[in-house]
């Protein structure tokens, strides 16, 4: 999943952000046993193909998405709009009302195809380097 992650900032988000800031946010070298932990903590959903993870996402018990990426030779292949749609099931078999999510730049237009709203531009800073993201919400109802 690390390997999806890097290629999704390194090779979509890097035409939305600078080289200091993509390096910022996915660094080459990483602790390996504190992404272990991270990605156990959110227990995400995986999409492979031939064996491989190419996709994987997380919804929460309150609606955040904390992680959402598609590697970089996967995008626009239909595959993130299948893993919404699955984080959107779970949403409703689990009753949750509100969606909700931190979101690169990048991915802002993707989020509102599904119907999510910027509610907040944010200017997160990570590593000491300025990254800014949107802070966005999806109100879904069920019957």
């Amino acid at each position: 999943m690390h390997a999806v992650f890097l290629s999704a900032v390194r090779g979509l988000a890097r035409r939305d952000y600078t080289r200091e800031q993509i390096e910022a946010w996915a660094p080459l070298t990483t602790d390996a046993d504190a992404w272990a932990e991270r990605i156990r903590t959110i227990r995400p959903f995986v999409v492979e193909q031939e064996g491989d993870v190419v996709a994987y996402a997380d919804v929460q018990a309150d609606g955040y998405i904390d992680h959402f990426f598609v590697s970089a030779r996967h995008a626009r292949k239909g595959i993130g709009s299948m893993l919404m749609a699955h984080l959107h099931a779970i949403a409703g078999a689990q009753s949750i009302t509100e969606l909700s999510s931190n979101v690169s730049r990048t991915a802002q237009p993707f989020f509102e195809k599904f119907g999510f709203t910027v509610v907040e531009q944010r200017s997160p800073i990570i590593r000491g380097v300025l990254v800014p993201n949107a802070f966005m919400r999806k109100i879904v109802g069920w019957p």
